[in-house]
This record gives C-alpha cells, structure tokens and sequence, in this order.
C-alpha cells in the first residue's frame, strides 16, 4: 500500500468518525467489506487505478471543508461541517457496486496474437480504460446506490441526501432535476469534487502533491482541509 493510499484511508476513516453520527463505525465495516478502499474511481478518467476510490473520497473531503470555511463563514461551517464531512466521504460510495456485485471490473483486452507457439490468446489489463462498469450489475446511477448504501447503517439528513444525489451538478443524469434547485451544501460537494477530478488528480496513483494541511482548530483535533 502507498503513503499517500494509506494516509488517505486512515483520513477517511478518521474524519468520518469524528463525525460520531450513529451507526458510522457499522458502515465504515461495510465500506471495507464491500471494497471500498481498494476500488478504482473510474474507468478510464481519474484515478482509474486500484485504491483510486479512497484518495479521490480523501482529496473531496479535504476541499469540501476547506471551501466550506471560505466560503460559508466560521458560525455556518461549524454548523454544517458534520454534513460537509458525510456528503464528501460517501458521495462516491455507489461506485463499490451492491448486490454482491462490483461497480468497476477489469478491462481485459486481448494482448498480442495468438501464435503456433503460443496458440492460447492473451489477455491484460486495458492501458488506456483499466476498468469497465461492470455488465452483471443492473444499470442505477452511482448518486442513488450511494444513499441507498449510506442508509443501511446511518441516518442521512434531507440536505446530506440531497448533495449526494445532485453531486455530479449538471453533469449527472439528474441534471434536468437539478437546475434552478441547487443548494449550498451540494453546490460545495459538486465543486469540490469537480476540482479535484478535473485539476487535482491523474489516472494513477501517486498524485500530484494534496491539498496542504490547514491549522487546527481549539476544539478539533482533526485538520479540516
């Protein structure tokens, strides 16, 4: 495991803890079981990579605070910043699949021509799209799994179920529901997890330098950005 996947990992889990929102601890046991820490992000964008999934999940959540205290001012960032640390961390969450099923499987690719040799085809990983939405799995937008994950262990509030659905802004499916009834919070996630997409990370791992740490505040002991 790299530093940065396992400072990643370690920031996810910490942050969401810290949360103390009931029934947390239960789902970050589901997140691990359901392959959430190894997952890839995509299939052939960002961090189309194995592990891609949580550096992307750390790199939103860090954005998402640090916007948020610019932006929301201290008394309305300390009141939302249990929400910004909830949508943030599990919007992305329906891309680990359900049902027993992944969301991302490897895209295999045939290597080379079979030969009088070699008469068996060969077979490896796609250079240019690693992996592929997986064809066993019924199509349902990743937005909607993820609440549907979330709530099995944990209550959402309407604002935090709402960010997550519309996160992808008017780029998602859901984008004609949208316009004309964004919100702070999800405008935030939307936009913390676009920048971080679009200008923060590569396909693979390691990335390019993260966001750096802010300074703790008096009665946090975890960095909010």
């Amino acid at each position: 495991m790299s530093d940065i996947v396992k400072e990643s990992s370690d920031y996810v889990r910490k942050t969401l803890k810290a949360t103390k929102r009931a029934g947390i601890e239960d789902l970050l046991d589901h997140m691990e079981e359901i392959g959430f820490f190894t997952a890839a992000c995509s299939g052939g964008n960002h961090l189309c990579c194995d592990c891609g999934l949580v550096v992307h999940t750390a790199n939103v959540m860090k954005l998402a605070e640090k916007l948020g205290k610019v932006l929301l001012g201290p008394e309305k960032f300390k009141e939302m910043r249990n929400s910004i640390r909830i949508s943030a961390g599990l919007h992305d969450l329906g891309k680990c699949g359900q049902f027993g099923k992944k969301y991302y499987v490897e895209n295999m690719v045939k290597d080379g021509r079979p030969t009088k040799a070699e008469p068996e085809q060969k077979y490896k990983r796609s250079d240019s799209k690693p992996f592929m939405q997986n064809k066993d799995l019924l199509h349902v937008d990743h937005p909607i799994r993820s609440v549907i994950e979330a709530t099995l262990y944990i209550e959402l509030t309407e604002e935090e179920q709402f960010a997550i659905l519309y996160h992808d802004g008017l780029y998602g499916s859901l984008a004609y529901e949208l316009k004309g009834k964004e919100r702070p919070l999800q405008t935030l996630l939307h936009f913390a997890d676009y920048w971080s997409a679009q200008f923060e990370e590569g396909k693979d791992i390691p990335l390019p330098d993260p966001l750096p740490e802010a300074e703790k505040d008096d009665d946090d002991d975890l960095p909010f950005c």
